[in-house]
This record gives C-alpha cells, structure tokens and sequence, in this order.
C-alpha cells in the first residue's frame, strides 16, 4: 500500500481511537480545565462512562467507522463488487486486518498510556488500576 492512498485510511483509525477513548477523555479535558476542583466528579464521569453500556457503543462506533473506511478505501481503489472482492482476496483480508489491527493498537495505546498518563499527571485516581501495577 502506497502511503498517499492510505492517508484516509489512518484518519479513520485515528479518529476510532479517540471515539473509542471516549470514556476518558472527557475527565481527562474537565480537569484540565476546571483544575483539580473537579477531580472527583471527572473520576466519577470515567468510572460511570466505562463500566456501562457506553463503552460498548463507543466501541461499536468505532468499529462501524473503520468499516466506513475500509469500503470507501476498497471502492477507491475499484473493489465494488462482492466478486471484485473475491478477486482481490489476500488484498482485502490483509488490508482489514493490518487496519484493524493499527486501530485497536492505536486505541490502546491512546486510552491506557497516553490518557492515563496525563489524568495521573492532572490527579485523576488512576494509578492504582494502570496497567503497569
């Protein structure tokens, strides 16, 4: 894959990955801007958000997008047809594999490093549940 045709293919994986996030980043944003006064109720928003059936809906929207991606990206590229599909077999199956892959890479790392470490470093409780303890 040429990086110039897979540019749109990154932006979905990216944005799924924040959609994804989307049980954090609102306490990550609320302390940042509110300070520490905020800490609790922001814990609270996370803590609510993640063990509901939120997350799983943001998990099935970013699912659903990167889907979007792939059909826009394969139709792009003059895979239309469920024949054309057929065709194009190893390149459809390791294409979607290599950006599902990328996207659950890109929402771990974004969720459990990226945002758990500024919310330890704002003061968000999260130390003790990180994944290195």
């Amino acid at each position: 894959m040429h990086s110039e045709q897979t540019k749109p293919l990154a932006k979905f994986v990216a944005f799924s990955a924040v959609i994804s996030s989307m049980c954090c980043l609102p306490s990550v944003i609320w302390v940042l801007f509110a300070g520490s006064s905020a800490i609790v109720a922001a814990d609270q928003l996370s803590n609510d958000l993640y063990y509901s059936w939120v997350r799983f809906a943001l998990y099935g929207t970013s699912f659903s997008m990167v889907s979007y991606g792939l059909v826009l990206y394969f139709r792009n590229q003059g895979v239309c047809t469920l024949d054309d599909a057929k065709r194009e077999r190893r390149r459809v199956v390791n294409t979607t594999l290599s950006v599902f892959t990328a996207a659950v890479l890109a929402y771990l790392v974004w969720n459990f490093v990226v945002l758990e470490i500024i919310g330890i470093a704002l003061g968000l409780p999260w130390e003790e549940s990180a994944f290195w303890n």
